[in-house]
C-alpha cells in the first residue's frame, strides 16, 4: 500500500487536538472538585469517549505509517465501531443540553454563594470554548471524517450482529461504572442523572445505547 498524506494529516491533527484537551483538564475550574471524587474525570462519558477516540486516532497514525499491518487494521475497525457512535452520542447530548438546558449537563459551582431566591439560578461551571470544542466536538467530527473519507463501510454481519453487542456492552459498562461511583460520591457526573430516580436513569442509559446504535447504522448507511 502506498503512503497517503491526507489521512495522516487528519489523524495527526485530531490526535493533537484531543491530547491537548485531555492534558489541559487540570486548568478547568471544575478540576479540583472532580479530582476529589472517586473515579475523577473517568466518571464522565465525555472523557471515556475522548480517550477511545484518541486511541482510534493513534492506531490510525500507526497504520498510516505502516499500512501493511493487517492485524492492527482489524483492531481499528472494532475500535471505530465503538468510538464513533459514543462520540456522536456525547456531542449530540452535550451540545443540545448546554445550549438549551445547561443546568442539566453542567455542575453548579460549589464555590459560589447559594442564590438568595428560588428565581436565581446557581452559577454553572462552564468550559472555555476552545476546550469545549476539543472535548465535545473534535472526537465526533474527526471520527466522522475519518470513516466517511478513508474507511470502507461496514458489512451486514458487522452492522446487524456485532454493532448491537458492542453498543450494549459499552453501555452496560458505563452505566454500572457511574452507578458504582455515585455510591461513594453522593452524586453523578451529570445533573440529569443525579436528579432522576434509578428507573429513569436506566431509561436514560437505554436511550443512549439506542441512540449510539441508530447513529452508527445511519452513518454507515450514508457511506458510499
Amino acid at each position: 500500500m502506498s503512503f497517503k498524506p491526507a489521512p495522516l494529516l487528519l489523524h495527526a491533527i485530531a490526535a493533537g487536538v484531543m491530547a491537548w484537551g485531555y492534558n489541559n483538564l487540570g486548568s478547568l475550574m471544575q478540576d479540583a472538585w472532580i479530582e476529589k471524587q472517586k473515579g475523577g474525570h473517568s466518571q464522565f462519558l465525555t472523557i471515556q469517549g475522548l480517550l477511545m477516540a484518541l486511541l482510534t486516532m493513534a492506531v490510525s497514525l500507526v497504520l498510516d505509517l505502516a499500512p501493511s499491518f493487517a492485524v492492527l487494521r482489524n483492531v481499528k475497525r472494532v475500535l471505530l465501531m465503538v468510538s464513533l457512535p459514543v462520540a456522536v452520542v456525547v456531542s449530540s447530548i452535550y451540545w443540545t443540553l448546554v445550549l438549551s438546558m445547561p443546568h442539566m449537563i453542567l455542575q453548579a459551582n460549589p464555590g459560589t454563594t447559594p442564590p438568595t431566591s428560588s428565581s436565581e439560578a446557581p452559577q454553572l461551571m462552564r468550559i472555555p470554548l476552545e476546550m469545549d470544542l476539543a472535548l465535545h466536538a473534535s472526537p465526533a467530527l474527526s471520527l466522522l471524517a475519518d470513516f466517511l473519507l478513508f474507511e470502507k463501510k461496514y458489512g451486514r454481519n458487522e452492522t446487524v450482529y456485532v454493532a448491537p453487542v458492542l453498543a450494549a456492552l459499552f453501555g452496560f459498562f458505563y452505566a454500572n461504572w457511574v452507578e458504582y461511583l455515585a455510591k461513594f460520591n453522593g452524586s453523578f457526573p451529570y445533573p440529569f442523572l443525579t436528579d432522576n430516580s434509578f428507573e429513569i436513569r436506566v431509561a436514560i442509559y437505554s436511550g443512549a445505547i439506542t441512540l449510539a446504535l441508530v447513529s452508527f447504522w445511519l452513518i454507515n448507511s450514508v457511506h458510499k
